[in-house]
């Protein structure tokens, strides 16, 4: 593997972005576009009803966020201008042929000047209706390849999926693609068809019975559960996105190269286009953000565990590193982890620790106006010693409150109502997220530790594409960028 300039590879190339208003894609475009200003097109594919709506919302969920500030510095009241050159919203959707797009002419255009396919288009809510999932991260992924292959001029296909395909497995996890068929529990006739006709088959039940639309919503979620129990897989997102590379190892026949980059946990950027950077809560900020408020008292892990976090900007930039490393080789397809569990590990503790320092020097408001105090939490080493707490804390006085409102006639009713649908959906998100709490996984990263290094001699541009978390210090991250930019863009 060769590699030249990483900005001049860049430039003159044509690229199809698709989910360009999703977190990933947008930090890409605006790497891209500010690295880069003579990249020739860029295609962003958002779904819309038309092209002015595609417009619309790409301006309203990318260009006007503060993630594009370094760009509007650079050109000004010529932004807008700027982008007209370079990009072109797509109205689409990657779960119909020819990714929905429905002009002739522009789809002649694109299959005649692309020459890389980025497909960021995903859901990756763990516990996704199975009919959403399905057909976004699988059979979604089959529309695009379908689309790239109609490219005269494709040179690579990049897929963005997930490390956690790998289940739940402990030990090391490698680099290597998984087939058609395969499961991760040895369970025979898994067939990416077949789980398709049991989608069509459970909602065609669904709606023979006059299911309301809550029902069916879920029953959909817990049938895409069922299907990824059944195979080996935790949830229905990391099954999806596991199908979705098979298909792709199967049909891309004589394809140029294509590449799966793996990410972990992604968080906040680390310095670029500015650190801190964040949209949406990630998998484990929702309990920082509830632990600041006042709401989380205990936390469910393994104090020396590892989670495997990387900053959002180091995806990118390998993204981007991957593309010119790998255009036009002749190797078929590769797999590269960016993660950081192997070359530079976040102990469960140092994010405990961090969170307890940062919200007693910036305590959040609570709506009494008083600053929210935090201290200790309750750390519980088990999924057995959970369900105790629980059950002594929040089961048995809410027995107690049903009993009270029996024998009162209902004064109760809405009270003990509510508790029960707060212990019900947190028993939830304990089962979805069990497999991460007390993960014994690493994500071997030596194709991308293969990838720093020809960055590193290629040249002056590590600088600009860094990828290495061995850079990060954790403490210092996540105290003093990640917490500040997740409290001021989602607190609000």
């Amino acid at each position: 593997m060769e590699l030249g300039s990483i900005v001049d590879f860049l430039e003159n190339k044509v690229m199809l972005v698709t989910g360009a208003t999703g977190f990933l894609a947008k930090i890409f475009v605006e790497k891209v576009l500010r690295v880069q200003p003579n990249v020739k097109k860029l295609y962003l594919l958002v779904r819309a009803a038309d092209g002015k709506s595609a417009l619309q919302r790409f301006n309203t969920e990318a260009v006007s966020k503060d993630l594009f500030k370094l760009l509007k510095e650079k050109h000004g009241t010529n932004l807008q201008t700027f982008l007209c050159e370079k990009v072109t919203l797509v109205a689409g959707d990657i779960t119909c042929e020819d990714l929905g797009v429905q002009d002739s002419s522009l789809k002649a255009e694109m299959w005649r000047d692309i020459d890389v396919v980025v497909n960021a288009a995903a859901t990756t809510n763990f516990d996704e209706r199975y009919d959403v999932a399905l057909n976004l991260n699988t059979f979604g992924v089959k529309n695009v390849l379908n689309f790239a292959q109609k490219c005269v001029n494709i040179k690579l296909l990049l897929q963005i999926s997930t490390a956690f395909v790998s289940g739940e497995k402990p030990g090391l996890m490698l680099e290597t693609p998984y087939h058609l068929g395969e499961s991760l529990n040895g369970t025979k006739g898994l067939d990416i068809d077949e789980e398709k006709k049991i989608l069509e088959k459970k909602m065609k039940e669904l709606k023979a019975h006059n299911a309301s639309d809550e029902h069916i919503n879920l029953a959909m979620k817990d049938l895409g559960m069922q299907r990824a129990n059944h195979y080996g897989w935790p949830n229905t997102y990391v099954f999806t996105k596991a199908l979705g590379e098979m298909i792709i190892g199967h049909l891309k026949e004589d394809m140029p190269p294509v590449v799966i980059i793996r990410p972990t946990i992604i968080g906040s950027t680390f310095k670029d286009p500015f650190p801190g950077w964040v949209e949406g809560i990630r998998t484990i900020d929702s309990l920082a953000l509830g632990y600041g408020k006042g709401r989380v008292t205990c936390f469910v892990g393994d104090p020396e565990g590892i989670y495997d976090v990387i900053p959002a900007d180091m995806v990118v930039n390998a993204i981007i590193a991957a593309i010119a490393a790998n255009a036009n080789q002749t190797c078929s397809e590769v797999i590269y982890h960016v993660g950081s569990s192997v070359s530079n590990p976040l102990k469960a503790s140092t994010l405990q620790k961090c969170g307890i320092r940062y919200f007693t020097d910036h305590p959040c408001i609570g709506k009494d106006g008083k600053p929210v105090i935090v201290g200790e939490v309750t750390v519980l080493n088990s999924i057995a010693s959970f369900y105790i707490y629980i059950g002594l804390r929040y089961l048995l006085p809410l027995q107690v409150l049903r009993f009270v409102n029996f024998i009162l006639c209902r004064a109760f009713d809405d009270t003990y109502k509510n508790l029960d649908r707060k212990i019900s959906f947190v028993l939830r998100l304990v089962d979805l997220y069990k497999p991460y709490l007390f993960t014994k996984s690493f994500y071997d990263d030596m194709n991308t530790e293969k990838l720093r290094r020809v960055v590193r001699v290629s040249g002056n541009e590590e600088s600009i594409f860094y990828f290495d978390p061995r850079i990060i210090d954790w403490e210092s991250y996540v105290e003093h960028i990640h917490l500040p930019g997740l409290t001021q863009r989602e607190f609000k």
